[in-house]
């Protein structure tokens, strides 16, 4: 098949914002977030919370700070997730 039949499009890479709630690790927090979603019965906003384990290289994030976290390959067993932005302190 030539390449003009197939469209190639860049994988659309999963972002989340939460917040820091352990930085014990080197190079790794523990960021949770909170989504806002209709229960699925009775339609009602309830919130879900889900927390996720994030590389951070440089270390630049600290407990209680709002971040922009965003899907990367697998990084460990647990890790698939990498620090994109530190929105607050």
């Amino acid at each position: 098949m030539s390449e003009n039949t197939q469209e190639s499009q860049p994988h659309l890479r999963k972002t989340r914002v939460g917040v820091v709630v352990s930085d014990k690790m080197e190079k790794t927090l523990v960021v949770e977030h909170v989504a806002r979603v209709p229960h699925p019965k009775f339609n009602k906003i309830v919130k879900r919370s889900k927390k996720y384990y994030v590389h951070d290289e440089s270390g630049q994030a600290k407990i209680g700070d709002r971040v922009r976290i965003v899907e990367t390959k697998p990084l460990s067993k647990l890790k698939r997730w990498a620090l994109a932005e530190v929105l607050s302190h």
